[in-house]
């Protein structure tokens, strides 16, 4: 089972409670000012019954006119004051739950991109953006409408009880004698809510889940003209959850109902009960005393009602807690950070030994010693599958690697300050990704170092200011989502731009033009040589017509390397490198 669709627990979690009053620790003062709050609130609501039942008793049955206005403008006060105290209560309750809300979701997010690769091709998006929105968002109801709300009407429970107790214990068992029911019926209701809300949720996820995937893959859908079967199958999830919410739905149209009767029989038999004491005369009882025990009943009655859904609220913050606190708590991904970091480094590459496997002991690369030298162009080819990018993302330190060491000027990469290391890695990708945002800031990332005239720079340099000058904007222009209002090329020729405004010493360029047009190519291939001067370059490429100038071409094959010279050298061999020569230029032979 999927750890998002996972039901409740029964038990509240005092550890992740715990672990959550460290986030609340920085607003200690207010949240201690909400305990104070929820303890006056407690005392406050029993005390109302008591005071009208002492005006009706002593004031008002003997017309004692100016001691009954007394006691309605103290009665006044004390509901003014009750009011602002509830007020307060609410306002700081949900004031507290969106500042924890808040450093939560920073710390987490913090926490995410500091995570290796390999945890984000384990762990599916989607539930990251969960934790991230969804679940952090459930908390804030464990500070409004949850451990608050519930530490509330306990106390007020207790005190209605013990003011019942304190004016007639007698006629406290009789108020009480529906509770059983009551609490019999509530039992039930929480169980329900409880499995109607994990089934809402679940609901909720898999109909994100469906819509997410198909947005994004409509042109699959389109192209295949799946639409009627893609629609069919959204209905079917779309009723899942409209069944899901019904059902709750359901259980509250029962339950509040038979709440209210349960609470009017306990009523009107405690109005019985009275009425009949008077009629007799009984000296025990009295029509203020009877009023001031309706009154309470009905404020005994209404945290009993909504206790259970809170509890069940409070759950839901729990089981959303305990996933982020295990989320924050998974240290294995996180990136190990060096603290090298030199004035300049020269680009000199070392590979040293190296084995690496994405997942197990499948091994990509085997055994791989490269020597790669500052200033120098570095050709990495193969069939796909080879490894060629596995080096890339291990120089990167995107991934660790299993066995051996990766050097740069001599020093361990691990060594070195993350931070420093990939800003002096330009790195180019086939599968460009642009942010929706404007071109500027998809170049600079939001780094306020960067100028606007070293963008221009680095525009010149990769030929691309032409495209730039000619948009609405400029640099201003919004590229959309993953740049959707640009052409391919144009796209490849700001991540060029991204990569070499840092002014890298190192250049990676991972079959950067394989899918541009030849005529965008040519100025891509005209600036590539303008960028390498004076950098390591790192190349991978399938078109070896790219590559044939590089001072050295390694050939990679099922993560091992098979050949490594010039073009010319590995012609002379006749081994692997030139049958990837003569499959690319068979028709020219």
């Amino acid at each position: 089972m999927d750890k998002d669709q996972a039901t409740s627990g029964n038990i509240i979690d005092f550890k992740v409670l715990k672990r959550l009053l460290k986030f609340v620790m920085p607003y200690k003062g207010r949240f201690y000012l909400v305990i104070v709050l929820t303890f006056t609130l407690g005392v406050l609501t029993p005390l109302r019954p008591i005071l009208i039942q002492y005006t009706i008793d002593n004031d008002v049955a003997v017309g004692d006119y100016q001691g009954m206005l007394i006691m309605v403008l103290l009665l006044l006060v004390m509901l003014i004051v009750q009011a602002f105290a509830e007020y307060i209560h609410t306002y700081l309750s949900g004031w507290l739950g969106q500042q924890v809300i808040r450093d939560i979701r920073t710390k987490l997010y913090e926490h995410l991109v500091n995570l290796r690769l390999r945890f984000f091709d384990k762990t599916p998006i989607g539930r990251l953006v969960t934790r991230t929105i969804s679940d952090v968002e459930t908390l804030a109801d464990v500070f409004s409408e949850g451990l608050a709300a519930i530490i509330s009407d306990l106390l007020q429970i207790i005190f209605i009880v013990a003011v019942m107790v304190y004016i007639d214990w007698r006629m406290a068992l009789l108020s009480l004698a529906t509770l059983p029911l009551l609490l019999i019926s509530t039992y039930i209701f929480k169980e329900k809510i409880k499995v109607a809300f994990n089934d809402v949720r679940n609901a909720v996820a898999s109909l994100n889940t469906f819509v997410q995937e198909h947005i994004t893959g409509m042109n699959i859908v389109q192209i295949f003209a799946s639409e009627k079967r893609e629609f069919e199958k959204f209905k079917v999830i779309n009723e899942e959850h409209r069944q899901s919410n019904l059902r709750s739905v359901l259980y509250y149209s029962i339950y509040f109902p038979v709440a209210e009767i349960i609470a009017a029989a306990g009523i009107g038999l405690l109005v019985w009960y009275g009425a009949q004491s008077i009629i007799q005369n009984d000296t025990g009882m009295t029509i203020g005393k009877l009023v001031a025990f309706i009154m309470l009943l009905q404020q005994f009655f209404r945290p009993i009602r909504m206790i259970a859904d809170r509890y069940n609220t409070l759950q839901m913050g729990i089981v959303s807690s305990s996933r982020i606190i295990s989320l924050l708590d998974s240290q294995e991904d996180v990136q190990p950070n060096g603290a090298h970091q030199p004035e300049t480094i020269r680009g000199e590459v070392k590979f040293e030994n190296v084995s690496f496997a994405y997942v197990g002991d499948e091994y990509v690369l085997k055994n791989i010693n490269l020597d790669i030298q500052a200033g120098k162009t570095f050709a990495l080819v193969g069939a796909t599958g080879a490894g060629k990018s596995s080096v890339i993302n291990l120089l990167s330190r995107f991934y660790e690697i299993n066995q051996g060491h990766i050097k740069v000027d001599g020093v361990d990469i691990r060594e070195y300050d993350l931070g420093f290391l990939r800003r002096n890695i330009g790195v180019v990708l086939q599968d460009v990704f642009l942010f929706s945002d404007s071109i500027y800031k998809n170049i600079t990332l939001g780094n306020p170092d960067v100028t606007e005239e070293m963008v221009w720079r680095a525009a010149d340099m990769v030929g691309a200011r032409k495209f730039i000058e000619r948009l609405p904007g400029q640099l201003s222009y919004n590229v959309m989502e993953r740049g959707s209002t640009l052409s391919v090329g144009q796209r490849q020729l700001i991540s060029f731009i991204r990569a070499m405004v840092y002014d890298p010493r190192i250049l990676v360029l991972d079959e950067a033009t394989s899918s541009v047009d030849s005529e965008t190519e040519e100025m891509i291939q005209n600036a590539i040589e303008k960028m390498m001067q004076g950098r390591t370059s790192i190349v991978i490429a399938h078109r070896l017509s790219t590559i044939q100038k590089a001072d050295t071409i390694v050939v990679l094959d099922k993560g091992e390397i098979k050949e490594s010279g010039t073009h010319a050298n590995l012609l002379q061999k006749e081994g692997f490198y030139t049958q990837l020569y003569k499959m690319q230029y068979k028709e020219f032979l």
